[in-house]
């Protein structure tokens, strides 16, 4: 038989039967620094074959989790950990080799715990002695599980609070589009309701004494700018448009449009018109009253 030695085994290529929560993070994150900081583990791990390149705890679970742990910090230094893999030919000495030492560690901390009767006889009444018991295997999984969920539940709170300032965000935008907006939609509504009543008027049958005073009224009053975009000579539109910033690719757009059919709003404009923003309507709206 060989010479017993370590091989160097990937660490994501082992997996154990005994679950993380069994051992406390706090010592887990110790060793797998220590790992690093030295450059590997002085107790290898003792593991089984159960794959062309898959191996299965067999004695070390601890220190697996701290060699996966490390691995996490730095995958390039924490790549590997050294393990003694069961081969047929030494198998069963090396199974009966970790028997052993379990039985001896159990033993051991055992010993090392009791305090003999004699000694409590023997003892001054008036001395107390204090006794640190260790945390049961189910104590200290229920504090890992703890410790999980208060993490979790951190990570839920901050989540949270993430999502509310974007939806505070998204509310705030949805108000300002709303206000940039109303003023439009108020206007094309304007617009449309003026149009209703002037189609009233024209089905009547004006005398021509109203007739004559109708135009007298139109003549002496400035047109609208939805109605000169529809109705004003195209030749002082396009002026009175290029006097208010459009560029006149935008301004022939809008005349030949409107040959098509009338705007029915300014809304509508701003809809048929490619180049032509809310913003930009809202300027040619201030700039027209100077002609108002």
């Amino acid at each position: 038989m060989k010479k017993l030695s370590p091989s160097l085994v990937a660490v994501k290529r082992i997996t154990s039967k005994v679950p993380a929560a069994n051992f406390a993070d706090r010592d887990l994150d110790k060793l797998a620094r220590l790992i690093l900081d030295a450059g590997g583990l002085i107790h290898p791990i003792i593991v089984r074959r159960v794959g062309i390149d898959a191996y299965e705890i067999v004695d070390g679970d601890f220190e697996y989790y701290a060699a996966a742990r490390a691995r996490e910090i730095n995958a390039f230094k924490g790549e590997t950990i050294g393990a003694f893999i069961l081969e047929p030919e030494n198998e069963e000495l090396l199974l009966e080799q970790v028997a052993i030492l379990r039985k001896s560690g159990i033993i051991e901390n055992l010993a090392a715990n009791e305090t003999p009767k004699e000694s409590l006889i023997t003892e001054n009444s008036s001395q107390e002695s204090e006794s640190l018991e260790a945390p049961s295997s189910f104590e200290q999984r229920l504090a890992n599980i703890e410790a999980r969920l208060e993490n979790q539940i951190n990570e839920l709170k901050a989540e949270y609070t993430r999502e509310k300032e974007l939806l505070a965000e998204r509310i705030q935008e949805v108000e300002n589009l709303f206000s940039q907006q109303l003023p439009l939609l108020i206007e094309a509504q304007l617009t449309n309701k003026i149009n209703e009543l002037k189609s009233e008027s024209v089905s009547a049958q004006p005398t021509l004494v109203d007739t004559v005073q109708s135009v007298e009224q139109v003549t002496s009053q400035p047109m609208s700018l939805l109605d000169a975009l529809n109705t004003q000579d195209k030749i002082q539109l396009a002026a009175h448009l290029k006097d208010a910033g459009l560029k006149p690719p935008v301004i022939q757009l809008i005349l030949k449009e409107r040959d098509v059919r009338p705007f029915a709003s300014f809304a509508n404009v701003v809809e048929r018109i490619k180049g032509l923003t809310d913003k930009t309507m809202i300027k040619i709206i201030d700039c027209w009253q100077k002609y108002s």
